[in-house]
C-alpha cells in the first residue's frame, strides 16, 4: 500500500507541475496582449503629437523606433507561450490526466504491483532449494551437446584400443585404469573415463589421493560442458577433505556456487585462489575475467590485484597518439599486436593463457577462421592436459568458435 501511495502522490505532483506550467503560459500570453495594446496606444499618441506640432519630427522618429521595438518584443513573448494555453485549458488538462492514468494502468498490467522485496534469508533458501534440485550427472550428460573433436591419428587410436583390451582383461590393474581414464578423457569418451577413474579410486583404497578425486570431478565437469553436478560436487568435497588447499576443487566449487545463486560463496573461494596464485595456475585467467562481475553480484567492492609481471600500460605519449588515430589506424594497430602474439606462439610456444588470449582477440576482431585454426593448434599442443585445455576451450566459447 505504501508503494501505491507514493506512486499516486508523485503522479499528482507531476500533473500539478504540468498544469501550473500551462496556467503560467496562459497568464503570460494575457500579459503580452495587454502590453501590445499599450504600445499601440503609444504609437497613436506619437502620431497625434506630431500632427499637432507639439513634438519635433526627429523626436517622433526616435519614439516610433523605441515603441516599435517594445511592440515586437511583446508580440514575440506572447507567441512563445504554449499553444494550448491560448485556447481552452480543459483539453491539455484532460490529456495530462489521461497520461497519468495510462501510466498507472500500464504498470498495473505489466509491472509487479504488490510484489514484496525478497529478503536475504529467502534468497539463500531459494538458492539452496535450486542447488538440491539441480540435474544429476547422468541427466546433465544426456542434455549437453559437446563440441565435436578432431579425429586423432590412427596409430593413437590403435594404442588406446589395445589399452582397453588389456584393462578389460585385468580390471584390477591400477596403472592400467589410470592410463585408460586419462586417454578416454583425451578422446572425449567421458563416461568411459569417469568409470575408469572411479575404478582408480576404488582400487587405491586407503592410498587414494586428493588428486584422484579432483581428476574424477574434473572429468565429470568436462562431460557436462562446465556444469557442476551433485556427484561432481561430492567428489570436490572429498578432494578438500584430503587436501583443503587443492586449487582444482576450490575453483570448481566456486563455479558451482556461482551456478546455484550464491555469488558470495563463489567470490570467497575465487578471491583466495587469485590472491594466492601462482599466476600460471590454469584457473587464474578464468577467475581474472569473471571475478569483478562476481564481486558485484556478491555486493562486494573489490579490485583484483594486477598480474605479476604484467606489461606496463601505455605512457601519455602513446595514449595521445592512439587517441589521434582514425578507427582504421587503431584497428590496424590492434591487428599488429595480435599478429605479433600469433607469431611468437607459433615459433616459441607459450602458456595456455597466451593461447586463450590469442583466440579471444581473434574472435573480437571477427577473424573466426584464424581463431578456429588457433584453437585446433592449441588443442594439439595441450593434448592430455585437461586443465590447460579447459582454459583454452573457455576462451574459444567466449570467442564464439567452440565446436
Amino acid at each position: 500500500m505504501l508503494f501505491w501511495t507514493l506512486s499516486i502522490a508523485l503522479a499528482a505532483l507531476v500533473a500539478l507541475a504540468l498544469a501550473r506550467a500551462l496556467w503560467r503560459g496562459g497568464a503570460g500570453r494575457a500579459e503580452a496582449e495587454a502590453d501590445l495594446q499599450v504600445y499601440r496606444d503609444q504609437l497613436r499618441e506619437v502620431e497625434r503629437d506630431l500632427a499637432r506640432g507639439v513634438m519635433p519630427a526627429a523626436e517622433a522618429d526616435r519614439a516610433r523606433i523605441e515603441i516599435s521595438r517594445k511592440l515586437l518584443e511583446a508580440d514575440r513573448s506572447g507567441r512563445a507561450a504554449p499553444a494550448s494555453a491560448r485556447g481552452n485549458p480543459v483539453v491539455p488538462l484532460v490529456l495530462i490526466g489521461a497520461a497519468v492514468a495510462g501510466a498507472v494502468g500500464l504498470y498495473a498490467t505489466t509491472g509487479a504491483p504488490g510484489y514484496p522485496d525478497l529478503p536475504i534469508a529467502k534468497r539463500i533458501a531459494r538458492a539452496e532449494s535450486f542447488r538440491e534440485a539441480r540435474p544429476s550427472q547422468a541427466e546433465a550428460e544426456a542434455q549437453v551437446v559437446l563440441p565435436e573433436r578432431r579425429v586423432p591419428a590412427a596409430d593413437y587410436l590403435a594404442l588406446v584400443e589395445r589399452l582397453r583390451v588389456a584393462v578389460a582383461g585385468n580390471p584390477d590393474d591400477l596403472t592400467g585404469q589410470r592410463l585408460l581414464a586419462r586417454n578416454e578423457a583425451v578422446l572425449g569418451n567421458f563416461p568411459a573415463a569417469i568409470a575408469a577413474q572411479r575404478r582408480v579410486i576404488e582400487l587405491s583404497g586407503a592410498a587414494v589421493t586428493a588428486e584422484d578425486y579432483a581428476t574424477l570431478a574434473d572429468t565429470m565437469i568436462l562431460a557436462t560442458g562446465g556444469y557442476v553436478s551433485p556427484e561432481a560436487e561430492a567428489a570436490l568435497v572429498r578432494t578438500l577433505e584430503l587436501d583443503p588447499r587443492n586449487g582444482t576443487a576450490r575453483f570448481y566449487l566456486g563455479a558451482m556456487w556461482a551456478q546455484t545463486g550464491r555469488p558470495d560463496h563463489a567470490f570467497a573461494l575465487w578471491r583466495g585462489l587469485l590472491e594466492e596464485g601462482p599466476e600460471e595456475a590454469p584457473w587464474i585467467p578464468a577467475i581474472r575475467s569473471d571475478i569483478a562481475m562476481l564481486a558485484r553480484a556478491a555486493g562486494v567492492r573489490y579490485a583484483p590485484p594486477p598480474a605479476p609481471g604484467a606489461a606496463p600500460g601505455p605512457d601519455a605519449a602513446q595514449v595521445e597518439a592512439a587517441a589521434a588515430m582514425t578507427p582504421e589506424e587503431r584497428q590496424q594497430m590492434i591487428r599488429g599486436m595480435v599478429d605479433q602474439l600469433s607469431e611468437r606462439l607459433a615459433s616459441e610456444g607459450g602458456a595456455a593463457e597466451d593461447w586463450a588470449r590469442l583466440i579471444t582477440s581473434l574472435g573480437v576482431l571477427g577473424e573466426a577462421g584464424r581463431a578456429k585454426a588457433t584453437l585446433a593448434e592449441a588443442e594439439g599442443r595441450f593434448a592430455g592436459r585437461d586443465a590447460e585445455l579447459a582454459v583454452i576451450r573457455a576462451a574459444a566459447a567466449q570467442a564464439g568458435v567452440a565446436e
